[in-house]
């Protein structure tokens, strides 16, 4: 009898594997690099070969072994800020990969992208579609992405530095940002989504909307 597939947590160190999570038709890596242990996703679709890597944050040597045998078509970028786009650069230029970010943060990025997306947008991984969502405040450009699985196998949503477990993203004690990006991941994450659904975030460990959803007063109420 083969041994069971050990499951899926989300918990990563920079410098140790990868973490793998295989949905119906597609597969999930997540790889953290850098001093600032950035998250980057890597969905390969299991049909095709077909993959999409969700910020090329550093570390390029790694991410190419994260890609291995994939045909990498697409690089998305969650957000402008620094830390989430040190690799970009490399990754597109040995891959030919499409760049997609926000066309609010696109100038930060240190490449031409190729395709800007909004709010309600789509990008496909082979025969896979995620759905853009626009979280206005940690940058001007953030950007969720929604993958609505096949058969039984949920929902996920990449919320770059948007949303953590314990609460949204930095808005340097700026009111008014903090509003927006707490009144779009309440609308446009917790007003849609299940409270199954499974969150991979910029940096650190994953968690569900589920656990998260009865902590959105304190978030407000404390101002970040």
């Amino acid at each position: 009898m083969s041994a069971p597939q050990p499951t899926y947590t989300g918990d990563v160190e920079v410098g140790g594997p990868a973490d793998v999570r295989e949905l119906p038709g597609l597969t999930i890596s997540k790889l953290a690099v850098s001093e600032m242990a950035n998250n980057a996703y890597l969905l390969r679709d299991t049909a095709t070969g077909e993959a999409l890597l969700v910020d090329a944050a550093a570390e390029p040597a790694k991410l190419r072994e994260l890609v291995g045998d994939a045909a990498l078509r697409t690089v998305v970028t969650t957000h402008g800020h620094w830390d989430h786009h040190r690799a970009l650069a490399d990754v597109v230029r040995e891959t030919g990969a499409v760049t997609v970010a926000h066309a609010a943060d696109a100038d930060d990025l240190p490449v031409d992208v190729q395709r800007t997306v909004d709010h309600g947008d789509t990008v496909t991984v082979g025969g896979h579609t995620l759905e853009v969502v626009h979280l206005r405040g940690h940058t001007p450009g953030s950007i969720a992405l929604v993958y609505r699985a096949e058969g039984d196998g949920g929902v996920h949503v990449f919320t770059g530095d948007s949303l953590f477990p314990g609460g949204v993203g930095n808005t340097q004690k700026d009111a008014a940002r903090f509003a927006s990006l707490i009144d779009d991941v309440e609308q446009r994450l917790f007003g849609t989504l299940p409270d199954e659904t499974w969150v991979y975030p910029g940096h650190g460990k994953d968690t569900t909307l589920g656990a998260e959803r009865p902590h959105l007063a304190e978030w407000r109420a404390r101002g970040w």
